[in-house]
């Protein structure tokens, strides 16, 4: 089974960028969907952006979706996201996530994601 590794978070000042990715090991998610989720601290898990199978399509939570850019690219078998004007609520720890293989739409239930990373924090300052 492929396992998700994160990487990319830090600490960063309101208004900067980050951009995260999420690396397969032992196994290939080329055919799946992938999610970002987040958990921001005392908060539950939301769903922040997802990608389907081929990269033609993306949904994201509305909020975020003038900010962040979910892509993958699966000749290296990595899906990114690209966080620009970020801001003190977006502090969280950042999980990856890839869908069943099966194809279907982008989901934001996290229940719909059987693999999960260990996540990446993001703290950003203000």
């Amino acid at each position: 089974q492929v396992q998700l590794v994160e990487s990319g978070g830090g600490l960063v000042q309101a208004g900067g960028s980050l951009r995260l990715s999420c690396a397969g090991a032992g196994g290939t998610f080329t055919e799946r969907n992938v999610a970002w989720f987040r958990r921001p601290p005392g908060q539950e898990r939301e769903f922040v952006a997802g990608i389907n199978w081929s990269g033609v399509s993306t949904r994201y939570e509305d909020s975020l979706k003038d900010r962040f850019t979910i892509s993958r690219d699966n000749a290296k078998n990595t899906v990114s996201l690209q966080m620009n004007g970020l801001k003190p609520e977006d502090t969280a720890v950042y999980y990856c996530a890839v869908g069943p293989q099966i194809i279907v739409p982008i989901v934001v239930s996290a229940a719909s994601y059987p693999i999960w990373g260990q996540g990446t924090q993001v703290t950003v300052s203000s």
